[in-house]
């Protein structure tokens, strides 16, 4: 089998802030930006490996929707609940996965955060070795 996995490296858990060239037209529901900031460095994201979307409904969301809605919000999403990820490669070669959770934190921060996940490695498939140790 041929091909290219990941494995993770270690958990971040850290918010950030992210860039793009050209801000999206739905902040709610964003591309992948083209550069994030950690720590007080900026990686420039080089491409985009892998994007997906989670509309599951948690705690009191999951309870507040009558049935008929929920399956369509499940699908499309709703007010302040969904989750968008992406992982991606920055120009250092370093593997991420990012994500971009909508729900309103409080009355003044109305657009979401982004969350720096987790760090992977590329690994070939069927192989279980690092791209660096092939």
């Amino acid at each position: 089998m041929t091909g290219t996995d990941f494995a993770p490296l270690h958990f971040i858990g850290a918010e950030i802030s992210v860039a793009w060239d050209v801000p999206p037209a739905r902040e709610k529901t964003p591309a992948c930006p083209q550069a994030f900031t950690w720590e007080g460095q900026t990686f420039r994201i080089a491409a985009l490996l892998a994007e997906w979307s989670d509309f599951t409904r948690r705690g009191r969301m999951a309870r507040n929707m009558q049935p008929q809605h929920a399956s369509r919000a499940n699908i499309y999403g709703s007010l302040g609940v969904g989750r968008f990820f992406f992982r991606v490669k920055t120009e250092s070669g370093q593997i991420f996965d990012l994500r971009y959770d909508r729900a309103v934190k409080s009355a003044l921060q109305r657009s979401g955060s982004w969350t720096l996940l987790q760090e992977l490695e590329e690994i070939q498939k069927g192989s279980g070795l690092p791209a660096d140790q092939r």
